[in-house]
């Protein structure tokens, strides 16, 4: 997207010198160069309650209140569509100022695709995004099942296993920890398992007060990684990284959904950098299931092709499709993106809401070209409900793609990423 928003990328990104370095080549000539010719968008749902309600282990880590969601678990809060609403609109103005669309466009089949997995929170997003995106378009959301159950385009799940895949898997989640493997990934987050057990309170949770021996598996640092077929990779409970993971994700949410961030940190007044901390369990354990190179292959499989289809596609100009942030996590890693940290967001690799954009242009040279970029809100646009326009854009971070050679416009040639794509699903089907 950073070559479409030209003036918007200077505002995002004063405080990275390489970028703006980059972002002096966004310019309307460079618009006169290069005509986008179709966007596929692989998003993750917005603001959902969390996946375990009060009465699980969830609340009894811990002698406060979660907030009150305004939705059912697991399900996309009102918030999170408010949220999502203005995102759509956003991209509609960017849709309209690239030239992609006219204003209130009515979309055909052909060129507009909006799938969604079939859980509530994704379908709910798809809606709130389309809303904002084509208000008057009367845009069909596609989903395979009635909610929830998961569609096996999203489903993140292993479709091959066997013991030469779960060594390799092994070998490349122990290489995450160095030389201690599992236990060393775990003893690099040791510090952040301790500051979310101090902001919970977790010595006068309802756990402390019946001994309960679960707080012992904060300590135990030997996670257990379970690979089955047509399953998720999971982690076997009883380990800091799987039981402490929950609580991760629900203070996030909680920081996003709960306005007075005081009371988001049950009475602490937590700096940015000490919610990012909290924030770093979760991906973690993001990181350990699904960045594994052979793991994100196995799993990312159904939406590398698709995508790759869509890509593909003749008359197709938006295609806009709704996961997680698994799915994120593995379709990046598989398709060989270079390591990133994300400035100005707690999480640090998919936040809630954002949005892999893989762009495809036409130069002026009759050649095509593609860009990738990861957009998302920013704490504050998330937590200020923050009116999104070309003059105050989500955030926009460029995408590179190991060993392949941009121009010096920034671009890939669509070639270059056709292959990349090939090579994906080649690294698949050589799964054993």
């Amino acid at each position: 997207m950073r070559a479409i928003f030209t003036a918007a990328l200077a505002l995002v990104f004063m405080s990275v010198p390489a970028l703006l370095n980059a972002q002096a080549q966004r310019s309307q000539e460079f618009k006169d160069k290069y005509k986008l010719k179709e966007a596929v968008v692989l998003s993750r749902h917005n603001i959902r309650s969390p996946l375990s309600d009060s009465k699980s282990d969830l609340g009894r880590m811990t002698p406060h209140q979660w907030t009150k969601w305004s939705a059912g678990k697991s399900e996309l809060t009102s918030r999170g569509g408010a949220l999502e609403t203005l995102m759509g609109q956003y991209f509609r103005k960017w849709a309209v100022d690239a030239g992609l669309f006219p204003e209130n466009h009515i979309p055909t089949a052909d060129d507009l695709n909006v799938i969604a997995n079939s859980m509530q929170r994704c379908i709910a997003t798809a809606q709130y995004f389309s809303s904002g995106f084509m208000p008057v378009g009367g845009v069909r959301v596609n989903h395979r099942y009635e909610p929830s159950k998961m569609d096996p385009l999203f489903n993140p799940q292993l479709t091959k296993v066997s013991p030469e895949f779960v060594a390799t898997a092994m070998e490349q989640i122990n290489a995450m920890g160095g030389k201690n493997g599992i236990v060393g990934i775990n003893e690099a987050i040791a510090p952040e398992y301790a500051f979310i057990q101090e902001v919970m309170d977790t010595k006068d949770s309802p756990m402390a007060r019946t001994n309960d021996p679960k707080l012992k598996d904060f300590s135990n640092f030997n996670t257990e990684i379970v690979f089955e077929k047509f399953k998720e990779p999971a982690m076997k409970a009883g380990s800091a990284l799987k039981d402490l993971n929950a609580a991760s994700d629900a203070f996030i949410l909680q920081y996003y959904e709960e306005p007075d961030s005081v009371k988001a940190a049950f009475g602490k007044n937590l700096t940015r950098e000490q919610w990012a901390r909290l924030a770093k369990i979760k991906d973690v354990y993001q990181d350990v299931l699904f960045t594994a190179p052979i793991v994100a292959v196995n799993v990312s499989h159904p939406l590398i092709q698709y995508i790759y289809d869509e890509l593909r596609s003749p008359d197709r100009k938006f295609t806009f499709l709704v996961g997680h942030d698994s799915n994120l996590s593995a379709v990046a890693t598989a398709l060989g993106v270079e390591e990133y940290e994300l400035p100005n967001t707690i999480e640090k690799k998919t936040p809630i809401g954002s949005k892999i954009v893989v762009e495809k242009f036409v130069g002026a040279d009759g050649v095509e070209y593609a860009d990738l970029n990861i957009v998302y809100q920013s704490v504050d646009q998330l937590r200020n409900m923050e009116l999104l326009s070309l003059d105050n854009p989500p955030m926009i971070y460029p995408l590179t793609l190991k060993g392949l050679e941009k121009n010096a416009d920034g671009l890939y040639k669509f070639t270059d990423l056709a292959q990349r794509f090939e090579e994906t699903l080649a690294a698949y089907d050589a799964i054993r």
